[in-house]
């Protein structure tokens, strides 16, 4: 008997209970841990860093009405008038690197453990929630390891152990935790466009002796990168993504490979840009931010960014899918207004080729260089 699936099969996003990236400090006071996590978030400014904690406040009224107050210098302060769940606390982390969270008051899926004696019923308390230390912090000279935690944890002496004032080392480890999450890339190549003013399939022109969907494709993988095509139609060839979100264009295949894989950058590579070579490739690799949504070619002398010369990092899915629900669906409007890493180059490099008195002009240019890839 088939078992009945109420739900779509979908890749699930890698997740913690909060978060993408996220470790859980329990073991001392509030006062301590938001110590820490303040002293080692100087030390780490490169990534995007959160804190979740709890309010300690008191005898809090009701809210009537949810607030969002701005600064200029980009400040927030929130009031709401609901409690937030886990999928919305996902969505509200879904931009930043790593997560801080107050043990004390919430679980995560990695801790840091303060031995701190005067803690010692608190830690017995939430036992159960060590289950994956990362590493122990010894608060004073006083500190020892419980009984119970060696009973339940016999290794946990053998575990990298820091004094809480040695900032420079808890920040290199929870540094080394971020970067070890840092997502591979996949590379998808656009094709199967309507080629409306070329008036033939811009994807199978030839200016390099073959498709230049090929020489696309060719152009990443010499550069390690495991890379597909994007294609309207469903088939059965294992390096091709079809689109799932219809009628989008390049959106949609953005948002079709984001949805085959979310886990994984995609550096997303148009077929009518035929001056884009292995240096250009390389230098986009080499500044690629994965802290930003994506990092994209802009020419010198353009005004915005190139989206289909991006590599669009998986925080850039959820801020698409957002884009979606209000009626847009345009990747270039999305890098515009996101948090992205700009990558100049000539102009001449990103020159879209879209009709055949173009593609005659490009084609004697690449033979005049004598050009091959």
């Amino acid at each position: 008997m088939t078992k009945h699936q109420k739900h779509t099969n979908l890749v699930k996003k890698n997740n913690g209970i909060h978060a993408t990236n996220e470790v859980a400090i329990l073991g001392s006071n509030c006062g301590n841990i938001s110590q820490l996590v303040h002293a080692v978030s100087e030390k780490i400014t490169e990534f995007k860093l959160a804190y979740f904690d709890a309010s300690h406040a008191k005898d809090v009224a009701e809210n009537r009405i949810s607030e969002f107050t701005f600064h200029h210098e980009g400040n927030l302060e929130v009031t709401t008038t609901g409690p937030v769940n886990k999928y919305q606390q996902r969505l509200d982390f879904a931009q930043h690197d790593f997560v801080f969270i107050n043990g004390n008051h919430y679980r995560g899926v990695q801790q840091a453990l303060i031995l701190d004696t005067a803690k010692e019923s608190s830690v017995l308390k939430r036992l159960e929630q060590l289950d994956n230390i990362q590493f122990v912090i010894r608060l004073n000279d006083e500190s020892q390891y419980f009984d119970f935690l060696v009973e339940k944890y016999p290794n946990i002496k053998e575990l990298p152990s820091y004094d809480f004032e040695d900032i420079d080392a808890i920040a290199n480890h929870f540094k080394s935790l971020i970067e070890k999450e840092i997502p591979g890339i996949k590379g998808l190549v656009l094709t199967g466009g309507k080629s409306t003013r070329m008036g033939t399939d811009k994807s199978e022109l030839h200016y390099y002796n073959k498709p230049q969907k090929n020489v696309a494709k060719q152009l990443l993988e010499n550069n390690g990168i495991t890379t597909y095509f994007s294609v309207q139609q469903s088939s059965d060839y294992d390096n091709e993504i079809h689109d799932t979100f219809l009628n989008l264009g390049p959106f949609g295949g953005i948002c079709s490979a984001f949805q085959q894989d979310p886990n994984s950058a995609w550096f997303v590579l148009a077929t009518d840009v035929p001056f884009v070579d292995n240096d250009l490739v390389i230098e986009l690799l080499s500044k690629r931010n994965p802290s930003k949504a994506a990092t994209a070619i802009k020419g010198k002398g353009k005004e915005f960014v190139e989206p289909l010369i991006t590599i669009y990092e998986p925080k850039a899915y959820p801020i698409l899918l957002q884009y979606l629900a209000q009626g847009y669906s345009c990747p270039r409007k999305m890098l515009i207004n996101s948090d992205v890493e700009i990558v100049e180059v000539d102009d001449a490099l990103i020159r879209n080729v879209n009709t055949p008195e173009e593609y005659e002009s490009a084609l004697n240019e690449i033979r005049e260089n004598t050009k091959i890839i």
